[in-house]
């Protein structure tokens, strides 16, 4: 992909669940090779995430996901909504952001995360919140050239493993 290629964000339904499960497991894997233990790894698979989100995009599930196209192919995606994590407060929640790594560098993680908080403006949120897994050095670059505030720390349990994450907030 090219980076003069035109870019489209659009919100995901559910026949999309295949493809943004397809990336998530890609770039998830490619990213936590070196920081979560190899079990988890081998265990994010496909099976395992596409239930999650073919739920995630199923009507009345809360929150929204975005889909950056570039030429009409998937090159990213972000999900938010309501906080997850009790350490996020009152803040809407960055649940995801992945870019197709043949993408990086582009733009495309910047325009998803402003239209996030643009979503999350309109939700009636005046704060914005994500948690990082610590050692992940290239998200949390990225989030605090975009303006996030270290915000404190929490040990995710995980369903596969437990990480430690820092919490990066945004006042929207």
């Amino acid at each position: 992909m090219t980076a003069g290629s035109l870019l489209s964000i659009r919100p995901a339904g559910p026949a999309d669940a295949a493809a943004i499960a397809a990336l998530h497991v890609a770039v998830w894997r490619l990213t936590y090779a070196g920081l979560a233990p190899p079990a988890a790894v081998a265990r994010l698979d496909l099976a395992h995430r596409l239930p999650q989100w073919r739920a995630a995009l199923a009507p009345g599930a809360r929150g929204a996901t975005l889909l950056a196209l570039r030429d009409a192919r998937l090159a990213g995606f972000v999900r938010f909504g309501p906080a997850s994590q009790p350490e996020l407060g009152e803040a809407g929640e960055i649940k995801h952001l992945y870019v197709d790594p043949a993408c990086a560098r582009q733009g495309i993680g910047r325009q998803l995360l402003s239209a996030a908080f643009d979503g999350l403006r309109r939700a009636g949120c005046a704060e914005a919140a994500l948690a990082v897994v610590r050692g992940n050095d290239p998200a949390l670059a990225f989030y605090r050239a975009a303006g996030g505030r270290p915000a404190g720390h929490f040990t995710d349990a995980g369903p596969l493993w437990r990480s430690e994450n820092l919490i990066l907030r945004w006042v929207l």
